[in-house]
């Protein structure tokens, strides 16, 4: 269309516009070939498109304190790199022109689904909670040009292909792990990491906070655990930890971004941390040196003592009341040294202790070993036997498989920091799998959700944590989120390499995969 006005004497009819835009509209564009990671369940074009511009304004129903924050996070998105200044206005009826986010009940969408009708004048956003549009303003996200994701100001035009979307997740739980304990991350770097977890619609956030090299939770009943278990990290670094306060304020911050964050405090393995800093909690009454180091499997509460009980009453008791989600994680993962015979009755009483708080117990799949209640949860990151084990008794699963979804694990033998003990994951390995077909006995019904950890023995900044967590991450949110029979590597790979584009825009330290057909 350009070409043919430039032959006619396109910039006469200029000198009587601003701009071809402002004469005419934008122009449309298809709104199937959007790059939207996770793909939708289902995407319309109706040919026409919508313009952002400095006179748009976002309505939401008077009176809607919670639609009206979700709205405000969308205006912090477009604000910074548009400069528009976009304001949120309470209105009494719908609009005819902007963008107006509202609730409308549809029981096919769920609590998480959203629908986005988009006309040349309209965007529509709507859902039958806030969490809900919080998910759809994601998808709006993607559906401007990669620079909206920059701090700085940028060229437009803003415009947004017209249709409707009408999208729902898969999975109900759709999780990622970050291990503080092996390094510590303070506040701000954790809060990035929500922020990039909540732009490809995750909704958990699985935080370790204990493990043999340090212990990052105050726990003010047993305070040496943080000013001694603390004190230290892989290699010798000095640490860190989370005050309570701090801790809620990450948990408020992530509920903000209906992500739901889960503690793990690891038991009765991975402790040394614990028992470095009170000797009563080992068999012999002598406290163990801190440790730096990488090994597994050598440390364990004395399951004997009635203090370690006392002790993880108390720990899961603090957590707990700091803790508005329902889960706490126990980890229960490569306990070698402790007796089978010791490690079931223990993992009983502690599923006691959570449930005595008023919280679901999950644990690593190695629980299964035990008698579980019903109401507990599974994570199966090693032995599809202790999985199978779970299905029994009726428990739900979480796929967390480390030869699949471990973000640690490095893309090939060249990649600078990771490991590789469960094998490469390329990112199309990261992509290529099935919750539901990985394991014989494992089925769609016995599947909570999936989970992509990310261990830190080698990540030591924010910048190695972006490494190993991109590309893969939005592959994990696409397994989660969109059914089975929408996914494909030959489709999703060419929509990956368009969000290059916006991993460059923010800045984000990524992994150019020679798999991904990335955008020169």
């Amino acid at each position: 269309m350009k070409r043919k006005l430039a032959k006619f004497g396109f910039f006469m009819l200029i000198s009587g516009c601003t701009g071809l835009l402002s004469c005419s509209g934008p122009e449309p564009t298809d709104l199937t070939t959007a790059a939207l990671i996770p793909q939708p369940v289902s995407v319309v074009a109706n040919g026409s498109a919508f313009e952002l511009t400095p006179k748009t304004v976002i309505s939401v129903p008077e009176g809607s304190a919670p639609i009206t924050r979700v709205a405000e996070l969308l205006a912090d998105k477009l604000n910074p790199a548009t400069g528009f200044g976009l304001q949120v206005q309470p209105v009494t009826k719908a609009p005819s022109a902007g963008i107006y986010l509202s609730l409308e009940a549809d029981e096919a969408l769920g609590e998480e689904g959203y629908q986005l009708v988009i006309t040349k004048k309209l965007l529509r956003l709507t859902a039958n909670s806030p969490q809900g549009l919080f998910r759809g303003i994601q998808t709006i996200r993607q559906l401007l040009p990669a620079s909206l994701e920059s701090a700085s100001v940028g060229q437009g035009p803003w415009v947004i292909a017209g249709g409707t979307i009408r999208d729902f997740p898969e999975y109900e739980y759709r999780g990622a792990m970050l291990d503080v304990a092996r390094h510590f991350f303070g506040v701000d770097d954790v809060k990035h990491f929500i922020d990039l977890l909540a732009t490809y619609k995750f909704n958990v956030l699985h935080l370790h906070l204990s493990d043999d090299q340090g212990w990052r939770i105050e726990i003010k009943s047993w305070p040496q655990l943080t000013a001694i278990g603390g004190s230290t990290e892989v290699g010798g670094g000095k640490g860190g930890f989370y005050t309570q306060e701090e801790y809620t304020d990450l948990v408020n911050y992530a509920t903000e971004r209906y992500i739901t964050v889960i503690p793990e405090i690891d038991m009765p393995g991975h402790t040394n941390a614990a028992l470095a800093s009170y000797a009563e909690l080992n068999c012999d009454g002598k406290a163990r040196e801190l440790y730096t180091g990488t090994d597994v499997g050598f440390s364990t509460l004395c399951t004997d003592k009635e203090i370690t009980y006392q002790f993880i009453n108390d720990v899961i008791g603090e957590l707990a009341r700091i803790t508005p989600g329902p889960y706490i994680h126990i980890g229960g993962d490569e306990s070698h040294v402790t007796k089978v015979e010791d490690y079931i009755p223990f993992i009983e009483r502690v599923q006691d202790i959570v449930y005595s708080h008023h919280k679901t117990m999950l644990g690593w799949d190695e629980i299964t070993l035990a008698s579980l209640d019903k109401r507990s949860v599974a994570q199966y990151w090693s032995s599809a036997e202790n999985a199978a084990n779970g299905v029994h008794q009726q428990v739900k699963l979480i796929m967390s498989p480390a030869k699949k979804a471990y973000l640690d694990m490095k893309y090939d033998s060249l990649t600078p920091i990771g490991l590789s003990w469960a094998g490469l994951i390329e990112v199309d390995t990261a992509y290529n799998w099935d919750p539901a077909l990985l394991e014989e006995g494992i089925t769609r019904e016995h599947i909570l959700g999936i989970e992509a950890p990310l261990w830190t023995e080698t990540v030591t900044n924010r910048s190695e944590l972006e490494y190993l967590v991109f590309p893969r991450l939005p592959g994990y949110a696409e397994i989660g989120w969109t059914p089975v029979g929408l996914r494909n590597w030959d489709d999703y790979k060419f929509r990956l390499a368009r969000h290059g584009e916006r991993f460059k825009a923010q800045g984000l330290n990524f992994y150019p995969s020679a798999r991904v057909p990335w955008m020169d």
